[in-house]
């Protein structure tokens, strides 16, 4: 499914240059992707979130699966306006912070009960704007001490945790 979802994602953003835009695109295609599987989703999160799974999107074993989502969301970061425009170091990291959002995004949608899952992608719609907005803020020199500790704890506290991922 990762593989049809960044499939489905990068042809719905083709010629979107808004990075707002093009995030709601990407986390919007994965739920309308995962969606023949929603009525399995409790199941699913309940082996998934078992660290000794190799079901769980954190392990090794499900390293190519996350790589391909978080290139996609390299390419979500690259496409758009917004990428020349960050710090080097956010924008390099930005890729695997959007693909923890993705993970929030996913469990939301597993206990989401609404037909067609209408809160998860109102969910979607309406925190994408603001996720945009506080990576946009991040490129300010007044943020740069809070990215850089937030940047710190992602990679030495986060990334760690995750299957096949170095630290800086």
């Amino acid at each position: 499914m990762t593989y049809q979802h960044a499939t489905d994602a990068r042809a719905r953003m083709v010629g979107v240059k808004d990075f707002a835009e093009r995030l709601e695109i990407a986390l919007a295609s994965w739920v309308d992707c995962a969606a023949e599987y929603h009525e399995f989703a409790s199941q699913f999160f309940r082996t998934a979130a078992d660290p000794t799974s190799s079901l769980s999107p954190f392990s090794n074993e499900s390293h190519p699966a996350r790589a391909t989502a978080v290139e996609l969301f390299r390419e979500v970061l690259t496409g758009s306006e917004l990428a020349p425009k960050l710090d080097a170091e956010l924008a390099e990291l930005l890729p695997d912070i959007l693909w923890l959002y993705l993970m929030v995004v996913v469990l939301y949608w597993v206990f989401d009960r609404t037909p067609d899952t209408e809160r998860t992608r109102e969910f979607v719609h309406r925190s994408t704007p603001m996720a945009a907005r506080v990576i946009n803020l991040s490129r300010y020199r007044v943020f740069r001490p809070i990215v850089r500790d937030a940047k710190g704890l992602i990679q030495d506290f986060i990334l760690p945790t995750i299957g096949r991922t170095q630290k800086s």
